[in-house]
């Protein structure tokens, strides 16, 4: 994959239980590269999850998306995490109890334009706990909207609480 890539929009948040990024998916692009950073969160178990808007500019919270995930914690045994027919993307970063820092992920997003196709996603992340003994944390993981939809942007919400910070940068990838 070319890694040419063209700023396109982003967004920032602080106190907010979801973000979400308009009108950044156009024909101009197959793919796009998107970058969570500065992501904290102090609830226990916060997720990070995706789900995208739809051409009218809603967000799409209906049973269509399916994903697969490896959590890759340092202190403990890795897990898998997967689910169909879910309302959202789920596992993008940190899966901890305790104070979460500076949180990172980066998605690829395949043909969210594309009103014939499914919209997939390829992800992976990072993030540490202040507290306890899992320092480190990170997963890798893919997700599929199964939906043939025209789609203009993505949402970003956490599982539980607010995100004290997050960041979003969408850019297309040539």
């Amino acid at each position: 994959m070319s890694t040419n890539l063209q700023f396109i929009k982003s967004a920032s948040g602080t106190s907010v239980s979801s973000l979400s990024v308009t009108d950044c998916f156009s024909d101009k692009y197959d793919v796009y590269k998107v970058i969570l950073n500065n992501v904290e969160a102090t609830n226990s178990n916060s997720i990070s999850r995706l789900r995208f808007i739809d051409s009218g500019g809603s967000v799409i919270s209906d049973s269509e998306y399916d994903f697969a995930a490896l959590q890759l914690a340092a202190a403990t045994s890795f897990a898998e995490n997967k689910n169909t027919g879910q309302t959202y993307i789920d596992r993008l970063g940190t899966q901890h109890t305790g104070i979460i820092d500076g949180g990172t992920a980066i998605i690829y997003i395949y043909n969210p334009y594309d009103s014939s196709s499914y919209t997939f996603a390829q992800f992976e992340g990072q993030a540490r706990a202040n507290t306890g003994s899992v320092n480190g944390y990170g997963v890798k993981g893919v997700g599929v909207h199964k939906s043939t939809e025209q789609l203009s942007g993505l949402n970003i919400l956490i599982s539980a609480g607010t995100f004290d910070t997050i960041k979003i940068t969408v850019y297309g990838v040539k």
